[in-house]
């Protein structure tokens, strides 16, 4: 047969029909089950998607609750501790002004108590009999003895004072480091939750999951928040009944002090109505002395005058008897003449001795009342020096009285006071 076109063929073998529907069918098989297997792959990576979708954005909102949860929670810590701060620092503040006036105070107890030595020196000058231990010099003691003491109770006062404030010091730090470390957890807790997954500053980070160094427990920083309000708290109701026993020393102190001030100031005016009744009963004593010096000098000299009288008319009796012994012959007899001569000898003599005796008598008597003259002006200059000197220590004391106990300009405004008759009196016109 001829040929007219001319056909190639590959080298290869042919298969035949059969072996291709076979290689056809084993396509589909295979096609199906990879399509089956995508189509599982696929649904399940869907489910996959969602669910993990669906999980990370259900963690990330309760994330970020927590997370707000934990700054509402700070921020109330942080707004209690810094009310915690704040009252201390108003206490720190009241304390110190406190520990101040009681410095002050303690201060100020040192010019009562120069003035009540001063006092006492000045009464242990008194002269003589003057010179006793009275009821002011028992005052004077005992103002000292009050003033001591509550200098004493003062300076204990301002020690413990000082060491509360120390206290009290260490309490602020340690709040003060509480509000700090909250606010600083409550800026990266809001750092935290102002991140999202489209935020530039995110990365994968080294060892995430670690637990950082120094971590306690939620239960642990609950309690020492809750014991660090508590310490803080007790401080301050420590701190508070501290302060008002303080002001009450103080005051109680005070008034200690004006009310033994009052008992002395008493005392010093009584001594000194006794010391001026004393006086006026001297001066008067005085005025008898002399007078009765001046009656007994008049006395004495009329006595002497007395005396005199009797010693010349001793002398006259005794020269007429001495001349009427030479009278001559028997005209030397002893008649009544002679006797009465005689007896009036002897009398005046008697008389004289009797004056003399009265004279010396007087004479002693005026010597005594003259010494006793010179004790009493002794004693009357005593008196007048311990009166001074009483006087010298109200006036040096009248300048610790201020305000209301200030002295008054006389003694009838000072009466009035006293006797509260201010209403009593009509207003002037």
């Amino acid at each position: 047969m001829a040929k007219s076109v001319t056909t190639y063929e590959k080298p290869l073998s042919h298969i035949n029909l059969a072996d291709w529907y076979a290689k056809q069918w084993d396509l589909q098989q295979n096609a199906a089950l990879k399509s089956a297997e995508a189509f599982e792959l696929r649904n399940s990576g869907n489910i996959v998607r969602s669910e993990t979708m669906v999980k990370t954005i259900w963690d990330t909102y309760m994330n970020n609750t927590r997370l707000a949860d934990r700054i509402t929670e700070l921020s109330r810590w942080r707004e209690s501790m810094q009310k915690l701060l704040d009252t201390l620092v108003a206490e720190i503040k009241f304390l110190q002004d406190e520990k101040s006036d009681a410095g002050k105070e303690l201060e100020n107890l040192n010019y009562p108590l120069q003035v009540a030595a001063e006092c006492i020196s000045m009464r242990d000058c008194r002269r003589g009999t003057e010179l006793t231990y009275d009821e002011a010099d028992t005052e004077l003691k005992r103002e000292l003895c009050v003033i001591e003491n509550i200098k004493k109770l003062l300076t204990a006062r301002v020690q413990a004072a000082w060491e509360k404030l120390n206290r009290l010091e260490e309490v602020r730090f340690t709040i003060q480091l509480e509000v700090e470390d909250k606010d600083e957890t409550i800026q990266i807790e809001k750092e935290n939750l102002s991140l999202d997954r489209t935020c530039a500053n995110i990365s994968y980070k080294p060892n995430a999951l670690r637990t950082p160094k120094g971590s306690i427990s939620y239960e642990a920083w609950l309690e020492h928040c809750q014991y660090t309000k508590t310490s803080a708290d007790n401080e301050l109701n420590d701190v508070y009944n501290f302060r008002e026993a303080m002001n009450v020393m103080r005051e109680r102190a005070r008034n200690d002090i004006k009310a033994q001030q009052d008992v002395t100031d008493f005392s010093l005016r009584k001594r000194i109505y006794q010391t001026q009744k004393a006086r006026n009963e001297l001066e008067w004593q005085k005025l008898k002395i002399q007078k009765e010096m001046e009656i007994l000098q008049k006395e004495i000299v009329r006595l002497e005058g007395a005396l005199m009288h009797k010693i010349d008319s001793i002398k006259c009796a005794e020269t007429r008897l001495e001349k009427r012994t030479y009278r001559p012959g028997f005209e030397l007899c002893c008649d009544e003449a002679e006797l009465g001569l005689k007896d009036e000898v002897l009398q005046l003599r008697q008389t004289e001795k009797d004056l003399s005796i009265v004279l010396e008598n007087s004479k002693g008597v005026y010597n005594n009342l003259e010494s006793l003259l010179l004790q009493v002006d002794r004693n009357l200059d005593d008196k007048q020096h311990s009166l001074a000197t009483d006087v010298m220590c109200l006036d040096m004391r009248a300048t610790l009285k201020t305000g209301d106990r200030t002295r008054l300009p006389n003694e009838t405004d000072r009466n009035i006071v006293l006797t509260r008759m201010e209403k009593e009196i009509p207003l002037e016109s």
